[in-house]
């Protein structure tokens, strides 16, 4: 509970403070760092996966998406779509799946204007009234960074946008390209400094396959499926 909730606040802190001074390339990474940490954040805020209650868990989700610039609500829209109709027509997260790589970086800020517009015409009550507080307050939040010339957060927020954009990419072809044959069978990745560099959040296929497990405990789930099922075809990640 501690680290799953806590992960993001050393990357943002420096990111930050990095930017007011203006050594803009030195925040860069930990930017990027921040950035993929909140994933893994709101992504386990979306199964319930933080150890806190429903309110603490939402309050994640609203700062989150706050600080990325998007609704992440609408996010956790699509990606429980994902899971329940993956790589299916019904499954909007997982369109650049069946992209080629350059296709699914190009097709990053369509994705982004999708799927709130898919959250606004499909979701219920509950997922249309937090997207619409969510967006209100990044629309607020980024007029007055930008009407008081805040430099270094207007770093923060060109560093988040290009992140969005890059979310198909990263999050969705690389780990589903060409499965879509077995599309319950996600890549996954064994490397270890890999799986360091990127927070584990490349093991995605035990994430398919038990959608709850946190973050933090996919590494001791991925041994117990390799040592139950070790003639399953495992496609590396990267």
């Amino acid at each position: 509970m501690l680290i799953e909730n806590n992960l993001t606040i050393p990357w943002i802190l420096i990111s930050i403070t990095l930017a007011y001074f203006e050594y803009y390339i030195l925040a860069l990474p930990f930017s990027a760092f921040f950035f993929l940490t909140a994933l893994r954040q709101v992504h386990n805020g979306f199964h319930n996966s933080l150890a806190t209650n429903k309110f603490l868990t939402w309050l994640s989700l609203y700062i989150n998406s706050v600080l990325m610039l998007v609704s992440t609500h609408a996010v956790k829209f699509n990606h429980i779509r994902h899971h329940k109709y993956c790589l299916s027509e019904n499954d909007y997260e997982g369109k650049s799946a069946t992209m080629t790589w350059y296709g699914a970086i190009l097709y990053g800020p369509v994705h982004m204007f999708l799927i709130h517009k898919v959250t606004w015409q499909l979701g219920n009550k509950n997922y249309r009234q937090n997207m619409l507080l969510e967006l209100i307050s990044i629309v607020i939040l980024v007029s007055l960074i930008f009407y008081f010339r805040i430099y270094f957060l207007i770093y923060h927020i060109i560093v988040m946008l290009i992140g969005e954009f890059l979310m198909t990419f990263f999050a969705v072809w690389t780990v589903h390209h060409n499965t879509h044959d077995h599309p319950e069978f996600a890549r996954t990745q064994r490397s270890w400094w890999k799986n360091k560099l990127t927070f584990s959040m490349f093991y995605h296929l035990e994430h398919h396959m038990f959608p709850a497990v946190p973050t933090i405990k996919l590494l001791e789930l991925a041994k117990r499926i390799d040592e139950a099922f070790p003639e399953m075809e495992k496609k590396n990640t990267f």
